[in-house]
């Protein structure tokens, strides 16, 4: 290629991510945010730019964008797109220019405590600590930037800059060591998985612990592996209008995040070029209906109707990719309860599920509270249910994961409600048998009866019977079973609880 009269040519290599980047022969760096690299990329040259690639957390992405950079020093100009309202609600791209702007120091990582770099910026971002200070600022004093507002204006900076002189590479190519720790897996069932909490925080690092205990670990196709559980359902019961944010606040997302999310869900949004959609606008007018107020008539119309459905899958995303993640809406009134069940063909259960979670839990307040204010209808707030078909946990924060249950996952089973829908057992001694009596929640009517004295055949017996008892109290259920097959033996009478 040709750069201000001289023949010159770059090569770009990705350590980190390369099968997600578009490569050329330039020494400019295109960060497109959450506009799809393509936008870009056809309407320049190969020889006007070095590479260009989307950023979607700052989190996660600048530390291994960082490192491609050091890997890479022929570039010498970067060009960030901040250009939708997602770019501004993620902080990627802001983030990043804050890390030319102002710089780092050293701190720990809001998410794991460890320490890191931490980029000076309102947005969260931080660099692996073995990456050297003095190499980063080397960084930020060799590499030109700017920010760029329109797919329009990234253009025009590409090209102007292509049409500079070619500028030495700003030192020798930098390699740092990226670790990640592999995890202990236990033995456990790959397909179908309920977990249940009051809150999204709470069902949140449930579901963490049961994907680092027992998730497969798999390659993506995304350069990386990530440990996955299929088909896990989540059940948020009690989840306040206003949402708990634990204090210490350690999910991923904040109430200004909050706010601009559920705007992605709830609001219909215009085309844009380069911009793949937004829920809200799959569910508002892709499909050229308002699927929301389309439910919120049905169910007026029709309160126990089975067919409240919204549908975010569109036939032509098998051909065109960047297909949606939330598939499947489902409403339903049971018992003056409004519910909400949602399926997600993909989930990044650490990074996105706990916003995933308060967006849909808004959309299920909007509909009930638009109901409320058109008809006779005062409904509750009922469960939020989640299906993830693919749960996943990427490899990138599989260390936060891990500090995430260390710090809170002991806490929250220490708070565990032992109250069972499956109903009370009531264990006594008769006419030498062991005698188990089954009843309902609350009200107490006998349901069941189980005869015998060998408690290992009782138990087995009681949950062939009873499928959705509940692990802990089976296992209880174990002990005193045994408790009472012992006092059987030795004629000691049986007191049920007691020591």
């Amino acid at each position: 290629m040709t750069l201000a009269g001289k023949a010159t040519q770059f090569e770009y290599k990705a350590l980190h991510k390369p099968n997600q980047l578009i490569y050329g022969l330039g020494q400019t760096a295109v960060i497109t945010g959450w506009t799809v690299k393509q936008a870009i990329a056809k309407h320049l040259d190969s020889s006007e730019y070095a590479v260009i690639g989307q950023l979607y957390s700052p989190t996660r992405g600048i530390n291994l964008l960082i490192r491609n950079l050091l890997y890479n020093p022929h570039v010498r100009f970067l060009v960030v797109l901040n250009a939708t309202k997602e770019d501004k609600n993620a902080g990627a791209g802001e983030c990043l220019l804050d890390f030319f702007r102002n710089g780092f120091e050293e701190g720990v990582c809001d998410t794991n405590s460890l320490p890191c770099w931490v980029i000076r910026s309102a947005i969260p971002g931080y660099i692996d600590l073995e990456v050297e200070a003095t190499v980063l600022q080397q960084l930020r004093e060799s590499v030109k930037y700017c920010e760029a507002k329109s797919i329009t204006e990234a253009v025009d900076r590409v090209k102007f800059y292509a049409q500079s002189e070619a500028l030495e590479a700003w030192g020798n190519k930098l390699e740092f060591p990226l670790s990640t720790v592999k995890p202990n897996i236990l033995p456990g069932p790959r397909y179908g998985h309920r977990i249940e909490g009051k809150t999204i925080a709470e069902t949140w690092v449930k579901i963490i612990h049961r994907i680092k205990t027992t998730g497969t670990i798999r390659p993506t196709g995304y350069d990386g592996q990530w440990q996955e559980l299929i088909d896990l359902m989540a059940v948020v019961t009690d989840e306040p209008e206003d949402f708990y944010f634990p204090e210490p606040n350690y999910l991923p997302v904040d109430r200004n995040f909050l706010e601009e999310y559920i705007s992605q869900i709830l609001d219909d949004a215009p085309y844009r070029e380069g911009l793949k959609y937004t829920y809200g606008q799959r569910l508002r007018s892709w499909f050229g209906r308002d699927q929301i107020e389309q439910v919120i008539q049905k169910l007026i119309g029709e309160i126990d109707a089975a067919s409240a459905v919204m549908n975010l899958w569109d036939v032509k995303d098998h051909d065109k990719g960047g297909s949606p993640c939330l598939n499947h809406i489902w409403l339903r009134v049971v018992d003056n309860e409004l519910s909400l069940t949602a399926t997600l063909r993909s989930n990044d259960m650490f990074a996105a599920w706990v916003a995933n979670a308060m967006g849909l839990r808004a959309l299920q307040q909007h509909i009930r509270n638009e109901m409320q204010e058109r008809s006779k209808y005062d409904l509750k707030m009922g469960p939020l249910i989640t299906i993830s078909q693919s749960a996943h946990i990427y490899d990138d924060t599989w260390s936060n994961a891990e500090q995430l249950i260390q710090k809170q996952y002991a806490a929250i089973c220490r708070k565990i409600d032992y109250n069972d829908e499956c109903g009370n057992f009531l264990i006594e001694l008769d006419l030498g048998k062991i005698v188990v009596t089954h009843t309902t929640p609350g009200s107490g009517e006998i349901v069941g009866c189980y005869f015998g004295k060998d408690p290992l055949k009782l138990i087995r017996e009681i949950c062939t019977y009873c499928p959705s008892i509940r692990p802990d109290h089976a296992g209880y259920l174990g002990m005193e079973l045994n408790k009472a097959a012992e006092c059987l033996k030795t004629n000691k009478q049986y007191v049920q609880d007691s020591k």
